[in-house]
């Protein structure tokens, strides 16, 4: 477990809350400044406290979240009911020792908390294309001790090969797979089926999957629907609606059409429950 700063990181717990950072996060954690817009100053002021990554327990599971420059590892510090109405939804339709795919897993989120849901005799996929958030997903991974995560570090795509990705800012969770023109900061990264991830991870069932690939979604989803026998297509869906103008096809209705029925939404994402 590596990341391009730290060739060998620090053990969790290394850099747990001083008292001064832990008196903010529990203010956010009681207060409407774990809402969105605070989330940033809330960082800067934790990093005046101590620069650097925090250690901490999210959901049950371990992580270091470098917080500074990743919305998500924001969002999981200092709101903990961060992705929550997802999660649970998540977890009353995924039975312990079921299958769970994060397509997008980011650092964890949610792969950690459904890992700890499955239990050992559970899979979880958890499918990652970028080298420096694959790192910390891989580190929060051991520190939560989970072996039953299975990590993907590649591009789930339309078919096997190469993608270029690139972020846009400085936030990591919106690195996205370059369907125009590259800029100078786009990286090269295997591109894989998401059919042939699943095969290789020997999963024959898919109890709930939730995918977020920053406007890429459609162009994973209806390949894999084409080519999937139907007893692999997944029970639930969580699905990232927030880039639908971006894609190709409306991979919702796909789904609606192939027997999902749209039960929930949430300002993020649409939950779908297969008929």
């Amino acid at each position: 477990m590596t990341s391009n700063n730290d060739p060998s990181p620090a053990p969790f717990g290394t850099f747990a809350p001083n008292a001064a950072q832990s008196a903010i996060i529990s203010l956010a954690h009681r207060s409407r400044l774990k809402r969105g817009a605070f989330r940033p100053m809330l960082s800067r002021l934790v990093n005046l406290m101590r620069a650097g990554p925090v250690d901490v327990q999210y959901q049950g599971a371990s992580f270091r979240f470098h917080h500074q420059a990743s919305a998500t590892e924001r969002g999981a510090l200092f709101n903990p009911a961060y992705n929550l109405e997802e999660l649970d939804f998540l977890r009353r339709h995924t039975p312990q020792g079921g299958v769970f795919v994060d397509v997008g897993a980011n650092v964890g989120t949610y792969a950690l908390v459904l890992a700890r849901h499955v239990g050992a005799n559970g899979k979880v996929i958890a499918i990652e294309p970028h080298p420096v958030t694959f790192a910390r997903l891989a580190f929060n991974t051991a520190a939560s001790a989970v072996p039953q995560v299975r990590l993907v570090a590649a591009a789930a795509g339309p078919e096997d090969g190469e993608v270029l990705i690139e972020t846009d800012d400085d936030n990591l969770g919106h690195s996205h797979v370059v369907t125009g023109r590259a800029s100078g900061q786009a990286i090269k990264v295997p591109s894989l089926r998401l059919t042939r991830i699943l095969e290789e991870a020997g999963a024959a069932k898919v109890d709930s999957l939730k995918i977020d690939v920053e406007g890429f979604e459609d162009r994973v989803l209806t390949g894999f629907f084409k080519e999937a026998p139907p007893p692999l297509w997944p029970g639930v869906v969580v699905i990232e609606h927030l880039s639908w103008g971006e894609w190709q096809n409306d991979c919702i209705a796909d789904m609606v059409g192939r027997g999902y029925g749209i039960v929930g939404k949430t300002r993020s994402n649409t939950l779908l429950k297969r008929a």
